[in-house]
């Protein structure tokens, strides 16, 4: 099998080209899930915070009834 040496450098430069793309397609999807963790972050951080259990009393110093 006798392969042309310009055949041998059109394969290289499509797999130069086929790698570029893949190394921008995750630059993108690293960006994306960068979003995603923010978001997701942000939407934790607004969750309120839960009222403390009741400390004298007879109601609510032993069962959490908000959760």
């Amino acid at each position: 099998m006798d392969i042309s040496a310009a055949a041998m450098v059109t394969a290289a430069l499509q797999m130069q080209q086929s790698q570029t793309i893949q190394q921008g397609q995750v630059a993108v999807l690293k960006k994306a899930m960068e979003i995603s963790e923010a978001s997701a972050v942000q939407l934790i951080q607004s969750i309120p915070q839960q009222p403390a259990l009741a400390t004298s009393g007879s109601l609510g110093t032993r069962i959490n009834t908000f959760v």
